[in-house]
């Protein structure tokens, strides 16, 4: 298992880039070291992820004569700032980094999210690489591009379309993974299967125990297929002018979760599991799918341990937070729906009514799950 690797890539004419997906690709350096060329590298990681593989990459990049300079944040969702992103910031600056400095990403989704906007931002713009040790950020944030960070009236709203040079998706990261953010990331998979890939989804009912138990196999198709979804997506709209907002099934409803409940009370994934059956509910009272499609993907999203109940904001909260949503054009509020398994659309067809009696049934006492 410690030689097997996957290869596929995001194809964007000059600006295409690889993902690797394999065990021990930390301790690969030929599959990093061609991206860099400077003698020096910055790397923006937590708190978390620093004790267990900042050293492991550090030395990787020794082998090729490369300068580390780490950047460590303090973990979590409530770290996603203004004030946070100005610490790397600081350290670029103060160590004198160039435009053609690389920024090594390396951590969860709010880190490559961060270090993404980081190297969008500084000078205008200096090259970066995701390396992403969560499987949230392997299937998801780390491809395609998307960097941002969050405001306290909404998730993701100021940000960059900003793509990197390479994604390096090291599956045995996920050893250390907490149980509760291996689930969250599975939201993210079965997503893939929902909106565009039915097989996929079939595949994941018949395999969610092996990627509970982190078969590196099943982990490593899972993520592969999830990848490539994406690829295909960000490849024919890179900055979501139609088809890659398919890719935010759930998560007008999620965001909104998140944002109402305090970023980081609950997990990304968490809060897009609960706004996919949402959706589904809303769909089903559209006629677009019937009870035994929601019912289906409801015990799909319990076996993996994700919550299929939302908190109780209140109606009036759900549709104010949702208003901030990069969906709404022209005043109008547009959702990801079901038309079938693998059939998502972006519809606005829902009324406020529809939408207040999909989320009413969906919500639970505040908080629990």
């Amino acid at each position: 298992m410690q030689n097997l690797i996957e290869t596929l890539h995001v194809a964007l004419d000059e600006r295409s880039y690889p993902i690797h997906i394999g065990s021990g690709l930390l301790d690969r350096p030929e599959l990093i070291l061609p991206h860099i060329k400077q003698k020096r590298v910055v790397v923006v990681t937590n708190e978390t992820v620093a004790p267990l593989y900042l050293a492991r990459l550090s030395s990787t990049l020794s082998t090729g004569g490369v300068e580390v300079l780490p950047v460590v944040l303090p973990d979590g969702e409530q770290f996603k700032t203004w004030e946070t992103l100005n610490r790397i910031f600081d350290a670029l600056l103060g160590a004198r980094c160039e435009r053609s400095t690389i920024l090594i990403a390396l951590g969860g989704g709010v880190i490559g999210d961060m270090g993404g906007f980081a190297a969008a931002c500084y000078q205008r713009g200096m090259p970066f690489i995701q390396v992403p040790t969560t499987l949230l950020s392997q299937v998801d944030s780390s491809v395609g591009g998307k960097t941002a960070i969050n405001h306290p009236l909404g998730k993701n709203m100021i940000g960059a379309f900003y793509q990197p040079k390479l994604v390096l998706a090291d599956i045995a990261t996920l050893d250390t993974l907490p149980d509760r953010e291996l689930k969250a990331g599975l939201a993210e998979v079965i997503k893939y299967g929902l909106i565009r890939d039915p097989e996929f989804f079939v595949w994941l009912e018949i395999n969610l125990d092996k990627l509970l138990a982190r078969d590196q196999a099943s982990l490593i198709h899972a993520v592969h297929r999830s990848c490539t979804n994406k690829a295909e997506v960000v490849a024919a709209d890179e900055r979501e002018s139609g088809e890659r907002a398919l890719l935010n099934l759930g998560h007008t409803f999620g965001h909104a979760i998140e944002t109402g409940m305090g970023y980081g009370e609950w997990l990304h994934g968490e809060a897009v599991a609960a706004g996919t059956l949402i959706a589904a509910e809303l769909s089903c009272r559209l006629g677009w799918i019937d009870v035994d499609m929601v019912a289906r993907i409801e015990r799909l999203f319990v076996r993996a341990g994700l919550p299929v109940m939302a908190p109780r904001l209140g109606a009036a909260r759900y549709l104010e937070l949702m208003s901030h949503d990069k969906k709404v054009q022209d005043g109008k509020l547009r959702l990801v729906l079901l038309r079938g398994l693998g059939q998502a659309v972006v519809s606005d067809v829902a009324t406020d009514e529809q939408i207040v009696a999909a989320i009413e049934v969906r919500c639970t006492k505040m908080g629990s799950f």
